[in-house]
């Protein structure tokens, strides 16, 4: 592998981490994150629920007065149309469950990105087309690789993005380095990840490195 390479490979392990890291702090919470998704959705899924439980309902029902009642049952409910429908709702609500968790799933997709800075077209249409063939790995991936969300500055308090280098308000630098060997740290680390050093102390100075001994 060649140095370019590596140097890639490093800076996109250390943008991983440091995304997991400042993930952790956004203290997530279902209610809050499932608000996001419009309410006209919500109702319009809802509603359609119920209007297939109630075309299910009549069928149900109407079939009875069939010759041989309603063949989607055995017959030990054939006879018995109020269990038949009880077990019809039944199915009717699980398949609804699973399609409503999917559409639910990518109306999250779009608007999460969306408020993350991130292209909330390309994600949602990422999610949609592994959904076939790959049921939810399109949403694995996206959860795995997203932006954290726009947090307050540590400095002046503005919100700023994930992507943001610096406070646009205060230029506070948002991605500190170590004052030691220079590699970017996260604000809750206490020592460098790669040299050990002590963040929070000051780095030293080139009069307080040991001189190396001459050989003659």
């Amino acid at each position: 592998m060649s140095d370019y390479q590596q140097k890639v490979s490093a800076s996109f392990n250390e943008r991983k981490r440091l995304n997991r890291l400042r993930r952790r702090k956004e203290n997530l919470r279902f209610w809050d994150e499932f608000s996001i998704i419009p309410r006209w959705l919500v109702a319009s899924v809802f509603v359609l629920f119920l209007i297939a439980q109630g075309i299910a309902l009549y069928v149900n029902l109407a079939a009875r007065h069939e010759p041989y009642g309603n063949v989607m049952f055995p017959y030990e409910l054939r006879d018995n149309p109020a269990l038949a429908s009880l077990a019809l709702a039944g199915i009717i609500t699980a398949a609804s469950l699973c399609l409503a968790t999917v559409i639910f799933l990518i109306a999250y997709v779009n608007r999460d990105s969306k408020r993350r800075g991130m292209n909330s077209a390309l994600w949602t249409l990422l999610a949609i087309i592994l959904l076939p063939g790959y049921l939810i790995i399109g949403f694995m991936v996206y959860f795995l690789m997203r932006e954290p969300l726009p947090y307050p500055c540590p400095q002046c308090g503005t919100s700023v993005g994930g992507r943001f280098n610096f406070c646009p308000n205060c230029k506070c630098n948002l991605h500190p380095s170590c004052p030691n060997c220079k590699r970017e740290v996260v604000e809750t680390d206490k020592f460098c990840p790669y040299c050990a050093y002590e963040l929070g102390t000051p780095a030293p100075s080139s009069a307080e490195l040991p001189v190396p001994k001459s050989s003659f």
